[in-house]
């Protein structure tokens, strides 16, 4: 039988937790999420497994930072008693399940003039995700330098599915000298293509097949790519168009550091996506071999970046 983690709601729980780890110089692994865990935190936590053999730590926490007040913070799932069992399948060690106040013992507000220190994400949270949801990336770099702080990993593990924010945290660790290794673990996909995350359980049957063309426009995008960029963004837009429910909120080809899209070598394309009322987000990696002229290919860029 798979022992359970020991569960941590405090900073003084947790430092005691690790206290022998450090003594000991075994290197701490840490998984940071909001909890309502499926396949793709349990990836996460593989990985985070796979590179240490020390203490492999799993933060569950609904950070109300980065939730809007018109966002859905009430809505998000709190599963913890689930988590867990997650947690002990895939041998984590410590979970840290603190409360809000544990986090913001000073309170925390979105008025820019509250007075508690947050970290300002730079030119780079302005865009994508950023520009539909002002402030996000404030409240998401700020918890995770807080939980940082907490645990003081040697390496910690985010997804690819999430992929302005693996960049930004990338970003955060390098410019504020923080010495922790950033991981970026691959999307895990449902047998559809449909990235895993825990917003799909809004979904109904329907909502859910549409939901899906999401990574089937990516996966269309990759396959034109050998045209050039305009090339890959028609093909993507070919199925968005037509999607049914579908409300596109951006499409953005990108480099690899979320900057302008190169002519031809790596780059990333991204979506966002409002299928009935429920946002998704999701991109993949796509490689640009040159441009030739596409019969079809101009589009509309109202909603396209």
């Amino acid at each position: 039988m798979t022992s359970r983690p020991v569960l941590a709601h405090t900073r003084e729980e947790l430092a005691g937790l690790l206290a022998d780890a450090r003594r000991s110089g075994l290197r701490v692994a840490f998984v940071p999420t909001m909890g309502a865990l499926h396949e793709g935190h349990a990836s996460l936590v593989r990985t985070a497994r796979a590179v240490t053999d020390g203490p492999v730590v799993v933060s569950i926490f609904v950070n109300p930072m980065q939730f809007s007040p018109t966002e859905d913070l009430d809505r998000y799932p709190r599963t913890l008693e689930a988590d867990l069992e997650v947690c002990a399948a895939e041998g984590v060690d410590i979970v840290f399940a603190p409360s809000v106040e544990e986090m913001y013992p000073g309170g925390f507000s979105h008025d820019s003039v509250h007075d508690g220190v947050t970290v300002a994400p730079g030119a780079l949270a302005t865009i994508l995700d950023g520009e539909s949801r002002p402030g996000h990336f404030d409240g998401v770099l700020t918890v995770v330098a807080k939980l940082f702080g907490l645990v003081r990993p040697d390496v910690a593990v985010f997804g690819e599915k999430d992929y302005q924010q693996l960049t930004l945290v990338r970003r955060m660790v390098r410019d504020l000298c923080m010495g922790i290794e950033i991981i970026g673990a691959e999307t895990v996909r449902e047998p559809d293509g449909l990235a895993l995350s825990s917003r799909n359980r809004y979904l109904d049957a329907e909502q859910r097949g549409t939901a899906a063309l999401l990574s089937k426009a990516l996966r269309a995008a990759q396959e034109r790519a050998t045209y050039g960029v305009p090339a890959a963004r028609w093909a993507a837009m070919s199925v968005l168009n037509v999607a049914p429910g579908l409300e596109l909120d951006y499409l953005a080809l990108t480099s690899p550091e979320l900057g302008e899209a190169p002519e031809t070598g790596e780059g990333r394309i991204l979506v966002a996506a409002r299928v009935g009322s429920t946002r998704l987000i999701d991109n993949m990696p796509i490689v640009f071999e040159r441009s030739v002229p596409l019969a079809g290919t101009a589009l509309a860029g109202s909603t396209t970046t």
